[in-house]
This record gives structure tokens, C-alpha cells and sequence, in this order.
């Protein structure tokens, strides 16, 4: 037997995730976002409020690529402003949906080529969707993690605990 895992299902679950880390700024504010994102990165994000940006611009310039359009620069975007980073990621996320409703059932398995920083990558936009969504879920994690070791904590953000694919989750008391 197969298990079928749909794009919708990923969407649905990172719109929560997205939705439960806009709560959780919004009751702790910006300064969250000005932490350190380590010592030990490639040197492109050095605060959270940086890597928030990255995730959200990674998940817009995928569909401007896919979709043939010039990319957007993001610089602009500010990283210390909890609104204007979620703005943002409505936004990529509306494009997002949009990419897919408009894909036709061949044109998902359809190789694309385009530069990726300094390389050439070939590959289908139903690989490219998934990327995009999981590339969100670990950068989160990482988030989740360099706040923890600062001494925030938040709820929890696993998959079981989202209302994607259905189910519930209610901490006794």
C-alpha cells in the first residue's frame, strides 16, 4: 500500500506553523528577531529576523524562477519588524498558491533549469514545492532551536500537533 502525502497537506501545515510563530512575535515583539543566528553559519544571516527573510524570499523567488518572472529583491524587506516580515510571507505564500493551482497535471513533472547562486540546477516543480515546504520546516526548527538556547520556548510546532490531516491535539491539565 502506498501513502499519499499531498502538496496541500504541507501547506496547510506550514500555514499553521507560520501562523503560530506570528502569534508567538507578536506577544514577545521584535526584539527576538535581533538574536544571533550563531557563530557557526555561512555568513548570509546573523540574526533570526535575517533568516525569516531568507525563508520567505527563498519560497517567492522559486515561483518567480518557475514561473520565468525576474526576481525580486528582498533587501529592502526589514528584518526587525515582526508585521512587515509576515507581510512578506503572506505574500510569498499567496504566490505560492497560486503557482500551484495554475500548474496542469504534466507540467509538474516537467524538468525546469535555472541559476541558483552560482550553479545550474535542473529540477521538477513538484520537487521544487516540496523543497520550498521543507526548506520552511527545518529553517523554523532551526528558529525554534536558537531561541530555546536564548530562554524563549514557544508551543509545540510538530506536524502531529497541526490540524493538517486532521486529528487533535488538548494538553490535559
Amino acid at each position: 500500500m502506498q501513502a499519499v502525502l499531498d502538496i496541500d497537506d504541507l501547506l496547510e501545515y506550514t500555514d499553521w506553523e507560520r501562523q503560530q510563530w506570528l502569534e508567538w512575535f507578536r506577544l514577545h515583539g521584535a526584539a527576538p528577531l535581533e538574536i544571533s543566528a550563531g557563530p557557526h553559519g555561512d555568513g548570509r544571516f546573523g540574526k533570526v529576523g535575517e533568516l525569516m527573510r531568507h525563508m520567505f524570499s527563498a519560497e517567492k523567488r522559486y515561483v518567480e524562477r518557475l514561473s520565468g518572472l525576474a526576481l525580486t529583491d528582498t533587501a529592502a524587506i526589514p528584518t526587525n519588524d515582526v508585521e512587515a516580515l509576515f507581510r512578506f510571507g503572506q505574500q510569498s505564500r499567496r504566490d505560492l498558491r497560486d503557482f500551484v493551482k495554475m500548474l496542469a497535471g504534466d507540467e509538474w513533472d516537467a524538468e525546469k533549469e535555472f541559476k541558483l547562486m552560482n550553479s545550474s540546477v535542473s529540477a521538477t516543480p513538484r520537487k521544487i514545492v516540496v523543497h520550498i515546504l521543507l526548506h520552511e520546516i527545518r529553517h523554523w526548527a532551526q528558529i525554534a532551536t536558537i531561541l530555546r538556547f536564548n530562554g524563549l520556548t514557544g508551543n509545540f510546532h510538530d506536524f502531529l500537533f497541526s490540524p493538517a490531516m486532521g486529528g487533535s491535539f488538548r494538553p490535559e491539565s
